[in-house]
């Protein structure tokens, strides 16, 4: 509380002197309520300061509030980005999932694959000697006889072919070829000689002699079957252009063969 009592002493001070007057008296009395104005003023204000106080506190555990709710949307956000991580790698795990399993299909197509050729050229291995025999048969014993050493130079080179012998039946179809140039099996040895190179994975050197067959000799039996050979040559050297361009020749030059059918769908495989 505001001290008010020194204008009321002097008051009291000069009435008991009797030298006050009533101007010095309504002097005191002015400062008096002055005083007590001010006093009401500092009280108020003090009042207002109070109220403020508590305004402050309010809004500030207001704002402590608005913080600590801050803080929980945001962890909040944290664990559903989290939550978000955990589904993505879940996506990508799926999605990769379908990806393996077509690589084991093509793998698995392609071992399918190597499974029949190996079965396609065992049979026309023997379909070759079968052929053989049936023409000896037909021209007689007599011309059976007079070709009997060249012929067996041939069938030795197949016989070591299907033994899996592949240098050996090379040999002896190279002997064959250069002992009876003018032979209708000479294409047909040609062309076992390129499945040797194949059969040892000498890629390269298969697609040139499978390219002999089908530049010199295009009208016969085994040149289709020499062209899909080459075909599956680069396909195996991971050459798909060099693939595609010799498959649709296949299906274009020979459209009847049944090389040309394989041609059609392994060409969808290359794509």
């Amino acid at each position: 509380m505001i001290k008010v009592w020194s204008p009321v002493f002097c008051l009291l001070a000069a009435l008991a002197s009797g030298c006050a007057s009533s101007g010095s008296v309504e002097a005191v009395r002015r400062d008096i309520d002055e005083t007590k104005s001010r006093i009401y003023t500092i009280e108020k204000d003090l009042s207002a300061a109070r109220e403020g106080e508590k305004t402050f506190k309010s809004d500030f555990a207001t704002l402590r509030k608005g913080d600590a709710d801050l803080q929980a949307n945001i962890d909040s956000l944290k664990s559903d980005m989290q939550i978000m991580a955990g589904k993505l790698d879940d996506q990508r795990i799926a999605a990769k999932k379908p990806a393996e399993e077509l690589t084991r299909y093509r793998e698995d197509s392609d071992r399918r694959i190597v499974a029949l050729e190996d079965r396609i050229v065992k049979l026309q291995v023997a379909l070759d000697e079968l052929n053989k025999r049936m023409k000896e048969v037909a021209q007689g014993s007599s011309t059976a006889g007079k070709d009997s050493a060249s012929d067996a130079l041939y069938l030795k080179g197949l016989e070591a072919f299907k033994a899996g012998d592949m240098p050996s039946a090379r040999t002896q179809l190279t002997s064959f070829i250069e002992k009876n140039s003018s032979h209708d099996l000479v294409p047909n040895a040609r062309y076992w000689i390129g499945e040797t190179y194949y059969g040892e994975k000498n890629y390269e050197q298969a697609i040139l002699e499978f390219q002999e067959v089908v530049k010199q000799y295009p009208k016969k039996e085994k040149a289709p079957a020499a062209m899909l050979k080459q075909a599956l040559s680069f396909k195996a050297l991971k050459d798909l252009k060099s693939t595609q361009y010799l498959l649709k020749r296949l299906i274009a030059d020979y459209p009847k063969s049944d090389e040309a059918k394989k041609a059609k769908v392994l060409l969808k495989e290359v794509k």
